[in-house]
């Protein structure tokens, strides 16, 4: 489980399955009922992940809020029994009395009860599967509508420049910082023994310096004294949250998924590439391979917060986002990126939307930002071939035929590919049994040909053989100039509708069928599939498996499986 119940104090606690606080002990011990309140902290403890959806701090937060407000009042009635004792008429005055989302909470927290225990009263039972007496409302939003090219652009270079000047004012300072010396010898007052210290004792407050030198605070030094060079060596709050937002622009992973990143979450897979585990509050555990874009951001502020994470402590030292202006406490250098510190970000950048007004970050519109540029990634923008014609004008001269020959040369084409699909659609013609049985059955199946008797018997006799069929008519032109002979290469065959496959051919389509394997292994899957993969396809579900097992064995022992078997250009040849 993951969560149980404390008995002394009462209390419930939880270890969740994600987040930076993966313990949390919720404490019920002031509430009153303590029967009622026991029976529901275990309805609370069977609702914990992975058996309902209790898998944060603040969800938990927000059901102890309404275990308190239902065992209040039932306290002022006099109530002092556990669950299986609430009466129906009180649950519904409780409920009226009380928001929707009180009554949707201690609904579920009753039946998690009840459906473990079975104590709850009938009357009450069979209440609480009913509907609720008030639905919790639901606004009706609206999808959030990506930025514009020229917000996204503006937000992009603030992040970018924030960034950038926090990394090069960070290698300055760390020059500096080795030509200081200790300020208990060399004084206070030069940066370069300021920053001397910091650097070696992590980012200390203006008071932890004064008790460090042994001096009033009020005398010796100030509080921006201690501010600027702790914010020139570690991360600020305005550092932190542009490489967060860069990370979001870059990456499209949720908002809720970045925000609890650690860094046992970070994959490297080579000097490049990075497998970045996350979790989607709606589902479960994700993972996403960085683009380079992303993999550059994050292996820039792992440098940049090296330094800080060096004087953090567990747990703070495992969270990917660290920050060391939260009150100078070494406890609280993980910060919270809620929708106000945001805003006072945009604020003090001065970043503006379109309409003027100061730019509304929210971090899921920035994820429909993504999604929304990566789908026209490769669109220009451009609609036309000429920035100085209209779309209709390059339509009129460039897609309309206005010439009778130039329109039916479009048609030819357009009758050709058609008809190049019903070939590759149609079944091939195997002739499986002896010359007998052959000559019976060809002139019904080639009936659709129109050839001549004398044609039939050649095509029966192996004079029009080629290497991988019998060719109904070489001179058709399906896949050259009509007249001459066909140029197709021998796997072409297996797909021309003017093909005709005998037993006699078995041996050629078996070594066919061998030169497609080494093929297989020295393309790539899709080269493969766009150069053979169609031919292949034929070849093993369509026309070998027509022919005999006898056949296939017998021209099995005839094929040497090696590429001089067949009629190859020099250049096709790989064995």
């Amino acid at each position: 489980m993951t969560a149980r119940v404390v008995d002394r104090p009462l209390s419930v606690a939880f270890v969740f399955s994600k987040g930076i606080e993966r313990t949390y002990t919720l404490n019920l011990d002031d509430l009153p009922c303590p029967a009622l309140v026991r029976d529901l902290a275990q309805g609370l403890v069977w609702m914990a992940h992975p058996h309902g959806n209790v898998d944060t701090k603040g969800t938990s937060v927000h059901y102890r809020r309404a275990i308190r407000q239902l065992s209040r009042f039932l306290h002022k009635t006099g109530f002092t029994g556990g669950a299986g004792d609430v009466p129906k008429t009180r649950l519904v005055e409780f409920w009226l009395g009380h928001r929707p989302e009180v009554e949707q909470m201690t609904r579920l927290l009753l039946r998690s009860v009840d459906a473990q225990t079975g104590t709850l009263r009938p009357e009450v039972r069979e209440y609480l599967g009913g509907p609720a007496l008030r639905e919790v409302s639901r606004s009706n939003s609206t999808p959030l509508a990506p930025y514009s090219d020229a917000e996204w652009r503006r937000l992009r270079h603030c992040c970018d420049a924030i960034t950038a000047e926090a990394m090069a004012d960070q290698r300055a300072a760390l020059a500096e910082a080795e030509t200081g010396q200790d300020p208990r010898a060399g004084g206070w007052r030069p940066m370069a023994n300021r920053l001397w210290l910091l650097r070696r004792k992590g980012p200390w407050t203006a008071v932890q310096v004064a008790d460090y030198l042994d001096r009033p605070l009020g005398t010796v030094l100030c509080w921006a004294s201690a501010v600027e060079p702790r914010s020139r060596l570690f991360p600020t709050l305005r550092v932190t949250l542009a490489f967060r937002l860069l990370l979001g622009m870059t990456s499209g992973i949720v908002p809720d998924g970045l925000d609890d990143l650690a860094l046992d979450d970070v994959d490297w897979a080579g000097d490049g590439a990075i497998l970045l585990s996350y979790v989607k509050g709606r589902t479960r555990r994700e993972s996403l391979n960085l683009p380079a874009d992303a993999v550059r951001v994050l292996r820039r502020w792992l440098d940049y917060s090296a330094l800080l994470r060096e004087f953090a402590p567990e747990p703070a030292r495992s969270a990917l986002w660290l920050c060391s202006s939260l009150g100078g406490r070494r406890d609280s250098l993980t910060p919270r990126f809620s929708a106000d510190s945001v805003q006072k970000w945009v604020a003090e950048q001065g970043l503006l939307g379109d309409d003027g007004a100061a730019l509304r970050i929210h971090r899921h519109r920035i994820r429909t930002t993504f999604e929304q540029r990566r789908d026209k990634s490769a669109w220009t923008g451009r609609t036309t071939i000429d920035p100085n014609h209209s779309a209709r004008v390059e339509g009129d001269h460039y897609l309309t035929p206005s010439a009778g020959p130039q329109r039916e040369a479009l048609e030819s084409v357009i009758e050709d590919a058609q008809s190049d699909l019903v070939r590759r659609a149609g079944t091939p013609l195997v002739v499986a049994g002896d010359d007998a049985r052959a000559a019976a059955e060809l002139p019904h199946r080639i009936a659709h040909l129109e050839l001549t008797d004398a044609v039939v018997v050649e095509l029966v006799g192996g004079q029009r053989d080629v290497f991988t069929a019998a060719c109904a008519d070489s001179l058709a032109g399906l896949h050259g100039p009509a007249g001459t002979p066909c140029p197709a290469r021998p796997w072409v065959c297996l797909l021309c509708p003017l093909a005709i496959f005998a037993p006699r051919h078995a041996p050629n389509l078996l070594r066919l069928k061998a030169f497609f394997a080494p093929q297989f292994r020295l393309m790539t899957l899709p080269h493969f599939m766009a150069v053979f993969g169609p031919y292949a396809h034929r070849l093993d579900s369509d026309i070998l498996p027509r022919f005999s097992p006898a056949v296939l064995a017998a021209a099995a022992a005839a094929v040497g499986d090696r590429d001089t078997e067949l009629p190859l250009r020099p250049e096709e040849i790989t064995r």
